[in-house]
């Protein structure tokens, strides 16, 4: 693991994809694939539809000096596939936890794409994390599947509110502990 000399953020390598920080470069990709409704419904925090100058504030947060979470794009270049293919953030919280989001887009949708993101960050515990929380909408097995598959432990139903879908939504939250 290497750090990114513009963010100070780790640069996860993998065999298929790296997980590297955000670039302004990327702000097409994010727009096409974050303003795809499929995309947004399933999050707390992507509007649909997406509007101008969002997926520009976005980078500029995720690159901030005092930004509260790191995020990467799962950059396929080295396999041929786009640069980015979904984003992968972990959120810092108190006492060493943190929490992890993702998507991915539509095309990489059942290709085992997002539990090799997840489980390449977990392994690299960029953050040094304790233990790493999740939440996914019920509705999204997928999701789910992901976090299980990556040795998360379901812990409980709540709600979180969707900007998508301008509602609160059904979620089941998870956990994992790290060594």
């Amino acid at each position: 693991m290497m750090l990114d000399k513009i963010t100070n953020q780790a640069v996860i390598e993998t065999e298929r994809f790296d997980l590297r920080p955000l670039r302004k470069s990327d702000q097409g990709l994010i727009s096409m694939y974050g303003g795809d409704a499929r995309v947004a419904k399933n999050t707390r925090s992507i509007p649909h539809p997406l509007p101008p100058g969002a997926t520009e504030a976005f980078i500029t947060r995720a690159q901030a000096d005092d930004r509260t979470a790191d995020v990467w794009a799962i950059d396929g270049t080295k396999s041929g596939d786009p640069e980015v293919m979904g984003l992968i953030e972990l959120e810092r919280m108190d006492r060493d936890q943190s929490e992890i989001g993702y998507w991915v887009a539509p095309a990489f949708w059942n290709t085992g794409l997002a539990s090799r993101a997840v489980a390449a960050l977990i392994d690299a515990n960029p953050q040094s994390c304790k233990t790493i929380f999740a939440e996914v909408f019920q509705e999204n097995a997928a999701s789910a599947r992901v976090l299980t598959n990556c040795g998360f432990e379901y812990l409980g139903d709540a709600e979180t509110f969707s900007v998508a879908r301008n509602g609160k939504v059904p979620t089941w939250t998870y956990s994992r502990k790290l060594d």
